[in-house]
């Protein structure tokens, strides 16, 4: 089995060497196409208004100057010598729940692999507050990555589906199993926004990242891993609301 192996974390990035062990367990033949920097945020960018440059570090490890979709895209274009049978996105510095997806260059680089109709999976690793830099423990997705994917990999995938993974902020010994729950949402009007004023006078923002998750019910990727569990959520990338297909066409006397 053929795995690519990339992420929005960047080439040197902790968690890949945390995902290149976990992809050792299940094949010798192991690619890595990732970006030269974090690129975290970046979403499903692709680079359009500058050249996109590959560096090669070692047989079969690459980086490009570029989003995770140029990596993967990069990685099926021109690095590897055939499609790979899988593509792993992580090991995400940080959790990647709810829609939060929808930012997330880890899950966007698992996403591209499922437009090119390839089996792709994100895996991330939350942590327990902000502020540790790269002080993060990736215990969990290390000794429980084998555990998660090897079902995956015998379960058939629906066309245009990936699957996202994110490993709670526990030692492994601490987690309490595996759950499929539904993608969760944020209350981001709760969102924090910090104001400051740098060195020169001039006021600049950050962006915060705590207070605003909320959920209905308790199947959801959010109350699982604030359960302790490894949650595990099947998504698609058509994002048409089909109930609202009838409403809005009959407006329109379709």
């Amino acid at each position: 089995m053929r795995i690519l192996l990339t992420n929005d974390d960047g080439i040197n990035a902790p968690g890949l060497y945390v995902l290149e062990k976990i992809a050792a367990k299940l094949s010798d033949d192991i690619w890595i196409c990732a970006p030269s920097d974090e690129q975290s945020g970046a979403g499903h960018s692709l680079t359009l208004t500058r050249p996109v440059r590959l560096r090669e570090h070692a047989p079969r490890r690459f980086s490009v100057m570029g989003t995770p979709t140029d990596s993967v895209t990069m990685a099926l274009r021109k690095v590897m010598p055939g499609p790979p049978d899988l593509i792993l996105s992580g090991v995400n510095r940080g959790a990647n729940l709810g829609d939060d997806v929808t930012y997330s260059g880890t899950v966007s680089a698992a996403l591209e692999g499922a437009l090119a109709g390839i089996r792709s999976i994100a895996l991330s690793q939350v942590y327990a507050r902000e502020g540790v830099g790269n002080a993060v423990s990736f215990d969990a997705a290390e000794q429980w990555g084998e555990k998660v994917l090897r079902p995956l990999l015998e379960t058939p995938f629906a066309e245009r589906t990936l699957v996202n993974v994110n490993f709670p902020p526990l030692s492994a010994g601490d987690v309490r199993g595996i759950k499929v729950v539904r993608q969760g949402f944020h209350d981001y009007a709760r969102g924090t926004l910090i104001e400051a004023t740098d060195p020169r006078g001039f006021p600049y923002f950050w962006f915060g990242l705590n207070g605003i998750e909320q959920t209905p019910g308790r199947d959801t990727d959010l109350e699982a891993i604030a359960d302790g569990y490894i949650s595990v959520t099947p998504l698609q990338l058509d994002y048409t609301h089909e109930a609202s297909l009838g409403a809005r066409g009959a407006r329109y006397g379709a």
